[in-house]
C-alpha cells in the first residue's frame, strides 16, 4: 500500500472549533505561569519566607516588640498579618512583572500572542499566576509564624476576600507594569518607587490611628492600607478603617487596573512591536 494512501484527503480535514473562551490554551497558560515559579522554589517561596521571619525578629527583638500592644492586641499578633499581606502582594506583583518582561527581553512573548488566546484569556491566565504565588507565599507564611508565636483566624471570610483582592490588584499592576517595561530597571523602579512605599507606609508595622492628624488622613488614600487593615481584621478583629469602604476601594482599583492591563495587552502596546 503506498503511503500516499495514509494521507487524509483534504475533505477529511476540519478545522477545530475554538469555544468563546478557550480553556484549554487559558489552563496552560496558568500551567505555565505557576510552574515558572514552582522550578525555582527556593527563590520564590523559601527567599520570601525566610525574608518574612526576619522582618518579625528584628521587631520582637530590637523594638521589644513582644512587651507591646496596639488596640488591645500584642503587637508580634498584630504584625504578623501585615508581614504576610506584604509578602503575598509583593511576590504577586513580582511573578507577573517579571514574567512579561523575561518574555519580551528572550523574545518568546511570541509563544504567547501567536495561540489563539484572547486579550483576555492572556490577562486572567497572567493573573492567575500571580495569585497563586502570593497564596502559596502567604500560607507558607502563616504556618512559619504560627509555629513561631501562633495566630489566630477571627473571620475567614475577611482573611480569604482581602487575600484575593490584594494579590489580584498586584497581579494586575504587574502585568501593566511588565507590558510598559523594557528592561529589569524599570521594573526595579515601579517597585522602588510604587510598591515598597505604599507597602511600607500603609500601616504594615503600626497601627494608622497613632500617626498625627494629618498623616492618619493621608494613609487612608493609600489602597495598600485597606488591604492590609482588612486582612489584618481577618486575624485580629481589629481595623483602623472601614472595611466596607476598603472593600470599594479595592474592588474599584482591581477594575481600573484590569481594564488598563486589558487594553495594553489588546492594543499590542511594546508587546506586538
Amino acid at each position: 500500500m503506498n503511503d500516499v494512501d495514509f494521507i487524509p484527503q483534504a475533505s477529511e480535514l476540519k478545522p477545530r472549533n475554538i469555544p468563546a473562551i478557550n480553556m484549554i490554551g487559558l489552563r496552560t497558560l496558568i500551567k505555565k505561569e505557576v510552574g515558572r515559579f514552582i522550578n525555582v522554589w527556593s527563590q520564590t517561596i523559601i527567599a520570601p519566607l525566610v525574608t518574612t521571619l526576619l522582618y518579625y525578629a528584628v521587631f520582637a527583638l530590637a523594638f521589644g516588640g513582644v512587651a507591646r500592644d496596639v488596640g488591645g492586641v500584642p503587637y508580634m499578633e498584630f504584625l504578623a498579618p501585615g508581614l504576610i499581606m506584604m509578602t503575598m502582594v509583593q511576590n504577586a506583583f513580582a511573578n507577573t512583572s517579571s514574567s512579561l518582561v523575561i518574555a519580551k527581553i528572550q523574545g518568546n512573548i511570541v509563544d504567547v500572542l501567536m495561540p489563539p488566546i484572547s486579550p483576555g484569556e492572556m490577562f486572567v491566565g497572567y493573573m492567575v499566576g500571580g495569585v497563586v504565588r502570593g497564596v502559596i507565599v502567604g500560607l507558607a507564611c502563616a504556618v512559619a509564624v504560627w509555629m513561631t508565636v501562633g495566630i489566630h483566624i477571627h473571620s475567614m471570610l475577611a482573611v480569604i476576600g482581602f487575600t484575593v483582592l490584594g494579590t489580584m490588584m498586584l497581579s494586575s499592576l504587574g502585568i501593566a507594569a511588565g507590558i510598559w517595561s523594557e528592561k529589569f530597571d524599570h521594573i526595579a523602579a515601579v517597585t522602588n518607587f510604587i510598591v515598597t512605599p505604599m507597602t511600607f507606609l500603609s500601616g504594615t508595622f503600626y497601627s494608622a490611628e497613632h500617626l498625627p492628624g494629618f498623616w492618619r488622613n493621608l494613609v487612608h488614600y493609600n489602597p495598600f492600607f485597606y488591604m492590609i487593615d482588612g486582612f489584618r481584621y481577618g486575624f485580629t478583629g481589629h481595623a483602623d478603617g472601614s472595611l466596607e469602604i476598603g472593600i470599594l476601594t479595592l474592588l474599584i482599583i482591581n477594575l481600573a487596573l484590569g481594564f488598563a492591563a486589558l487594553r495594553m495587552i489588546r492594543s499590542g502596546y511594546k508587546i506586538k512591536s
